[in-house]
């Protein structure tokens, strides 16, 4: 990984040097720097996106330069092409923007539309209709003969582009488009082109139609309305025949045409396919000058399609053109009908009289005769030859089924297959050979006389079975060189087996066509065809299982050595056939007489390589060491252990090195055969010490084998599979690692993960075999890549479950973890193949194997993007199980497996939920924490179908074993916390995040909801999400708001709100914030919330530890530092927004300031009066509810709780339906107690209560008077505070409107006393609560305080008068209302006619008013008169600029009405000292106001004559 990595990093290095040559270097260095680029990109996985675009940038930039060579311009075109593998969409939307209506395009601009088109066809098809209208505005602005040759260029690539998507258009990955529409554009262009610029146009261009030519007629062809206008167009197309380099094209476009009508099934008119047939005929039977090769298979190939779609016609043309005269002709015909009957053409079985009835025409005809040839031969050898020819021609025009030729051939025939002098014609005897047995089976099953055909000796000495069997596998041999012989001898094998043995029918029966199919018209490698042959002569010797026989084979493959040179592949081969004989023979005598003679005269090997034996040229060292392993081998196995190391393994080890050796130094030796015999003789030494059993045996040179064997696998490279090398050393390794002594876990570790890095890497398979040359070449390499892949597979199997520890097993398995999520789909699809045969049939896992991590890794492949992946995946799934011992239902997962093999999506997702709820169950709940690890790692990194494959099986899970899953919660629950911030990012895995929650709180609410409190605060948005997740699952939601109501009343117990309290306010935000239906919970809810609102009052948020999980912050997010009281105010307001909506309460008369009064401690209890208003009293059982809830708050050691209760409980007082219903009783008692506290504001709100009680009970008023007048009276005392003062008088107001005068008799004089004080309060509502209440008394008094109240009403007048003006026209009102009710009480029934006056709509002027109402006063009673001028100078220096007017202005009037006797106790001095110092007033009005006043006053004195 690390090393391609680096490859990328230096090849973005690379281009980003070469791109910034671009600007630098000049035309000549350019098209090199092209040509660079093109190549790199071209074989580029992946790139980098700012890498693209500049690319993009500079290739489109030189590609429309005219200042630019064209050879250059080409090669910044074919570089933006190769760009469009990486970013298509930006290379076209280049190209496009350079492609513009009714303007004339660049040339290059519209090669490179057309190449694209050609390239991308899928990508292409969406942008066709597009480019096709803009080609079509530009064709009449063409007038350069090098741009109609490229418009005509791109018709013709245009038109294959959407030829290809009509024929194949479920291929494509979108909707199917209306293909109508693009034909009918084709056709415009086309019939434009064929119109305007067909005629006169010069050579290039007509070359350029006839290529646009076929690709368009046969797109058109497809529409009837077109069908007749393109076949009117082929006639044309036939009479450009006259230019051999056009020719090709021409009848490489009628092929076009052909085809599409075969397959549109459309009939060509007679006479254009009289007209076809003539030219057709003439490109292949050209006299003049023999026809070009490619022209006239191309013509031989529309033949063959008109002898498909006509052959009546075709046959009746042909009878008559063999009539002609022209030879040539004639021989064109026969040629052509000789292709037509190899093509195995099934409609012309009914043409065959005609065929033979032409053919006799030309062997009727006595006039061709044959001509004489000169050769330079001599007589004899053109004699021989001759004779060779003619045997050889006999023997393939022979026909062996004429009447009584089998019973000539048979058996004699079979004389001349093992001669080597009759090697030349074995191909075709055993052609004849194969006929006769195959006539005779089918005889013997269509009648009762067989001439079955039997070996009868007679007076023929035919070959034994033994020596058929030796020569037809030596001639085998050749099949993997491409010679016909040797698939003949194959061929023969297969149905000649009774001739051999009997016991060979069944065996070769099922073997032989297995070991065809790798020639089934391809070859095979040589390697690859020797073993498969070699396997099945073992197996057959082992079903004869007869010594003599055996015997004698051997004596017939040594005959036939003779028959061969030396280095012949024949010859190697019989020695190898002679050795697998020799080891399946059971006399070890004769074995071992056997090698004996070989060892001893070993130029019988033949081979003339220098040797080691008596210094004779012979015996190799390769062969020894082969020879070396078979001894190991085949050797009796308890005396083999004891010389193993010293005799055999030593020796074989000194004669590699010996083989690796130059001028006495050791070099690497790349010899694939010196390797391949190595690898073979160490194999079979492995096996050997196997079968042996004897576990004590110590291997002393394992690890030096296994380090050779590593060394050729790191050897061969990792861009192609050509050598048997890595498959034949990987198996070796996985001998020898069986064997002791026992290496360690590392060591084995290191050996697999240096193959694995060896083969999963190879590029994918197509690739590799296109290294192959030829078809056998491709077979071999796709052979050896299943060979090596499946013994990869079996040497980690072996060495995982060899080991007895679990946690080796499973750290070996995790070398393939990289492989099994690879990007790469082939590196994917290898490693998955192993994983399944690794973890399938009959493994024996340790006890204590895990299998939790391998499904979470491996279950979400089930849905992977290749159908091999996704069985491999469910294979290893079912795998696992069974490793566990696990009882499942393997008929039912087997079909679900198969099902996996569909490429809808849908399907594969609904088959892999079936599986996980199948196999979900029987998950051990130990290990269910590590397998939703590897799942949570799969949603973060898997393609989208398998990520949603995680999330089904993660789910599959949870809802199955979820119960189970207490003791790992902890555990689980922080590792799905840990993956939020990531998976965040990605929708669809997060919603599985948030339903894994939902679905193990289904199961451990508590749990669930108790981590989830653990959370720092304020609560991170993915905790939000979850609480939200959680609250919206209908099944659970109901148990979540239990369980958060129970610990936040856990919380707040002592009536102190911590930090558990808030983290589950916040907790209870998000839930409720859902929308989750309150149901029954809200009165509980609304109580506890109000609470811990209470209890947070001016508190600050407790230190808490910082989290360690991951965060994700979005731009710009701040943490935020939380206020306990604001969270938990936010999550009553949500609360009660939610009762809104179910009708459980209602909107606040005091709006969103509720919220902001509810969490200032200064303004708290205003806020939770507000609160309780706002409750829906009709709901009367929930308040009910909350009031039984929160009457313990009245008794609460916490003060601010108990102002929260009384404030609430004060509110609902005056609620006759809560009196009723609910025990206000009580609330009463506790509210009186409350009244007398220290506590100001709890005292204003009992004292409220109170009050709100002659509302709700007005005779418990009456009965209670005494106690709650002596409650509410003492809050008048309670000065320091006016909320209190002013709650009190409301409170008696509210209650002396309930009472009689004798019953507040005993009580009147105190408050009239102290309502009075209030008068001039600096608060609006105490002095209007205090005047309200002075009116009420005045119907209280009685006679017994009729005088007392007479007296204190004087005393009042001063103010009443005065704030009749008040700057709050509510006290003004109040006062002229006391004065009405007052004025009685003083006998001044006369002032009503002036009091009158303020009614009216317009007020009269103060000024006026006074001096009216002095004047009415003065003739009634002067003393009243006076006692309001005593009082008025304390309202000289009042606060309010309107009463020192009006008490100015009063004054005034005053002096004006007063008697001469009053006038003269007037303290004048101090009264115009006081009027001299108003002058000085800030407000205007009150200057002007002690002006006149002060005029009066001198003119009052002046007329009585008394000194001012």
């Amino acid at each position: 990984m690390t090393l391609n990595m680096e490859e990328s990093v230096d090849m973005f290095g690379d281009i980003n040097l070469t791109l910034g040559m671009l600007n630098k270097e000049d035309d000549i260095n350019k098209e090199d720097i092209y040509g660079h680029l093109t190549s790199v990109i071209q074989n580029a996985d992946i790139l980098d996106d700012a890498i693209v675009q500049r690319l993009i940038y500079y290739a489109s930039k030189d590609m429309r330069d005219d200042n630019i060579p064209r050879e250059i311009r080409m090669l910044a075109g074919e570089l933006l092409v190769s760009l469009a593998a990486h970013d298509f969409n930006s290379v076209m939307y280049e190209v496009q923007s350079n492609f513009r209506i009714l303007e004339l395009p660049d040339e290059f601009i519209v090669l490179a539309l057309a190449e694209l088109a050609t390239s991308y066809v899928s990508q292409s098809i969406p942008f066709m209709m597009m480019t096709l209208l803009t080609m079509q505005t530009m064709l009449r602005l063409a007038e350069d003969e090098r741009m109609k040759d490229t418009f005509c260029i791109a018709l013709e690539k245009f038109s294959k582009a959407i030829y290809k998507y009509v024929n194949h258009w479920r291929d494509f990955p979108y909707p199917r488009l209306d293909a109508n529409r693009l034909s009918d554009k084709v056709f415009m262009l086309f019939q434009y082109i064929m119109e305007k610029w067909v005629p006169g146009a010069p050579r290039t261009r007509t070359l350029a139609i006839v290529k646009a030519h076929g690709p368009t007629v046969s797109l058109l062809l497809l529409r009837e309305d077109f069908c007749e206008y393109a076949l009117g167009q082929v006639p044309w197309l036939l009479n450009q025949y006259k230019d051999k380099e056009i020719d090709f094209h021409i009848t490489q476009s009628l092929k076009q045409i052909l085809t599409a009508a075969v397959l549109y099934d459309i009939g060509l008119p007679r006479g254009l396919r009289k007209s076809i047939f003539i030219n057709l005929l003439h490109q292949i039977c050209s006299v003049p000058e023999p026809p070009v090769k490619e022209n006239e298979i191309e013509a031989s190939n529309c033949f063959l399609i008109l002898a498909h779609s006509n052959p009546a016609d075709l046959m009746e043309f042909f009878d008559d053109q063999v009539r002609s005269n022209n030879e040539a002709i004639r021989v064109g015909i026969l040629t052509l009908l000789r292709s037509v009957i190899s093509a195995e053409e099934p409609k012309l079985r009914d043409y065959i009289t005609s065929i033979e009835r032409t053919v006799k025409v030309v062997m009727g005809d006595l006039s061709i005769k044959e001509k004489p040839v000169k050769t330079n031969f001599s007589e004899n050898e053109k004699g021989e030859k001759s004779v060779q020819e003619t045997s050889l021609e006999v023997l393939k025009t022979l026909d062996p089924l004429v009447i009584g030729m089998p019973q000539v051939l048979w058996p004699r025939i079979l004389t001349f297959v093992v001669p080597a002098e009759y090697t030349g014609t074995l191909e075709h005897l055993f052609n004849i050979i194969r006929i006769l047995i195959m006539a005779e089976e089918r005889k013997k099953h269509n009648a009762k006389d067989s001439t079955a055909l039997v070996i009868s000796t007679g007076a023929v000495k035919l070959p034994s079975p033994q020596q058929l069997l030796a020569r037809l596998l030596v001639i085998s041999i050749l099949a993997s060189l491409g010679k016909l012989c040797g698939a003949g001898a194959i061929g023969l094998l297969k149905i000649l087996p009774e001739i051999i043995h009997p016991k060979l029918v069944d065996l070769w029966k099922t073997r032989l066509p297995d070991l065809l199919q790798p020639l089934e018209g391809k070859n095979s490698s040589i390697v690859l065809w020797e073993t498969m042959l070699l396997q099945l002569l073992k197996e057959s010797l082992w079903k004869i299982s007869d010594t003599a026989w055996t015997i004698q084979l051997s004596r017939d493959f040594s005959h036939q050595m003779g028959s061969y040179s030396n280095t012949s592949t024949e010859k190697k081969f019989l020695w190898k056939a002679l050795g697998t004989t020799l080891a399946s023979c059971q006399d070890k005598d004769f074995v071992s007489l056997r090698i004996k003679e070989f060892l001893i005269a070993p130029n019988q090997l033949g081979d003339q390589r220098q040797g080691i034996f008596s210094g004779k040229k012979s015996l190799t060292k390769t062969d020894v060491m082969v020879i070396y392993g078979a001894v190991a081998l085949h050797a009796p196995k308890m005396q083999l252990l004891t010389r193993l190391n010293q005799d055999i393994v030593s020796q074989v080890l000194f004669l590699y090195g010996q083989c690796t050796q130059v001028l006495g130094m050791s070099v690497v030796n790349k010899d694939m055969d010196l390797q391949m015999s190595f690898t073979r003789s160490i194999t079979e030494i492995g096996i050997a010490v196997q079968d042996a059993e004897d576990h004590q045996f110590q291997f002393v040179y394992k690890e030096m084998l296994i380090g050779y064997m590593l060394d050729f696998i790191r050897n061969e490279p990792l861009d192609s599979l050509a050598s048997p090398i890595r498959w034949k050393a990987l198996i070796a390794i996985r001998y020898l690692s069986k064997m002791k002594p026992q290496l360690p876990l590392n060591d084995h570790l290191n050996i697999l993960e240096e193959n694995i890095r060896r083969l999963l890497p190879l590029p994918p398979l197509e690739n590799l075999s296109n290294d192959g040359q030829t078809d056998k070449d491709k077979e071999h390499i796709k052979f050896l890549y299943e060979r090596s892949m499946d013994a990869l597979a079996k040497l980690l199997k072996s060495m995982m479950w060899d080991n007895m520890d679990a946690e080796d097993c499973l750290e070996m398995f995790n070398l393939l973890r990289m492989w099994l999520v690879s990007q790469k789909e082939w590196e994917r699809e290898r490693a998955f193949q192993i994983t399944a045969k690794v973890l399938t049939n009959d493994v024996e896992a340790p006890e204590n194997f895990k299998i939790g991590s391998l499904l979470g890794l491996l279950a979400p492949h089930s849905c992977d993007t290749l159908p091999t992946i996704r069985q491999a995946a469910a294979c290893s799934i079912i795998g696992l199980f069974c490793i566990k011992g696990i009882t499942l239902e393997m008929e039912r997962l087997q079909s679900l497996q198969e099902g996996l093999e569909s490429d809808d999506v849908e399907v594969q997702i609904k088959i892999s939920s079936k599986i996980a709820k199948i196999l979900s169950k029987f998950i051990p709940s130990e290990e269910i924490q590590v397998f939703l690890e590897e799942t949570l790692d799969g949603l973060e990194t898997l393609n989208p179908t398998c990520t949603k494959a995680c999330g089904i099986w993660m789910i599959s899970v949870l809802k199955e074993q979820g119960a189970a899953l207490e003791d790992q919660l902890l555990e689980i629950l922080s590792t799905i916390y840990h993956h939020m911030p990531v998976l965040r990012q990605k929708e669809e895995s997060f919603q599985f995040i948030l339903e894994a929650i939902s679905q193990i709180a289904s199961f451990h609410m508590d749990a669930v909801v108790v981590n989830l409190l653990r959370k720092a605060l304020p609560f991170d948005r993915d905790t939000k999400t979850l609480w939200k997740a959680l609250a919206e699952n209908s099944a659970s939601s109901g148990k979540l708001t239990r369980s958060l109501i129970d610990k936040l009343e856990t919380g707040l117990e002592d009536d102190i709100a911590g930090i558990d309290a808030i983290s589950v306010a916040c907790a209870m935000y998000e839930v409720i914030s859902t929308g989750t239906p309150l149901s029954g919970m809200y009165p509980e809810l609304f109580t506890v919330l109000l609470k811990l609102v209470s209890c947070t009052l001016g508190q600050k948020m407790p230190t808490v530890s910082l989290s360690h999980r991951r965060h994700v912050m979005q731009q710009g997010e701040r943490q935020q530092i939380p206020d306990p009281c604001r969270l938990s105010t936010a999550t009553l307001k949500c609360l009660q927004a939610q009762a809104m909506k179910e009708g459980l309460a209602k909107e606040s008369d005091e709006g969103e300031n509720l919220w902001t009064l509810l969490s200032n401690p200064a303004t708290h209890h205003i806020g939770v009066c507000v609160l309780a208003r706002s409750m829906a009293v009709w709901q009367h059982g929930i308040i009910l509810d909350i009031m039984e809830y929160l009457f313990s708050s009245l008794t609460s050691s916490s003060e601010n709780y108990r102002i929260t209760g009384t404030a609430f409980f004060s509110e609902l007082m005056k609620e006759p339906i809560l009196w009723k219903h609910g025990n206000l009783r009580d609330v009463l008692t506790l509210m009186d107690q409350s009244a007398w506290d220290s506590n100001a504001i709890l005292r204003q709100m009992a004292i409220r209560g109170l009050g709100n009680t002659a509302s709700g009970a007005p005779h418990k008023v009456k009965k209670h008077k005494q106690i709650m007048l002596e409650s509410i009276i003492r809050g008048l005392y309670h000065l320091a505070r006016t909320e209190v003062v002013c709650e009190s008088l409301k409170a008696l107001k509210k209650i002396l409107e309930l009472l009689t005068e004798r019953d507040v008799s005993f009580y009147f004089k105190e408050i009239v006393l102290q309502t009075r004080t209030f008068f001039e309060d600096e608060q609006d509502d105490v002095r209007l609560t205090a005047i309200f209440l002075f009116e009420n008394l005045a119907s209280l008094t009685g006679r017994r305080w009729k005088i007392f109240f007479a007296e204190e009403i004087k005393k009042s007048m001063i103010s009443f008068l005065l704030h009749l003006w008040d700057p709050n026209p509510k006290i003004g009102a109040a006062c002229r209302d006391v004065l009405m009710v007052c004025i009685p009480f003083l006998g001044l029934q006369e002032l009503y006619g002036v009091l009158d006056h303020l009614l009216d709509q317009d007020l009269p002027r103060v000024r006026d008013f006074y001096r009216q109402f002095c004047v009415k006063l003065a003739k009634k009673n002067q003393e009243i008169l006076w006692i309001l001028h005593t009082h008025s100078f304390t309202f000289f220096t009042s606060s309010w600029e309107m009463i020192r007017s009006a008490a100015v202005k009063l004054t005034d009037a005053i002096v004006l009405n007063l008697t001469s006797q009053y006038v003269e106790l007037l303290d004048k001095e101090q009264l115009t000292t006081r009027l001299q110092e108003l002058r000085q007033d800030p407000c205007i009005s009150v200057q002007r106001a002690a002006e006149a006043a002060l005029q009066t006053l001198l003119r009052r004195c002046k007329e009585i004559s008394i000194p001012s």
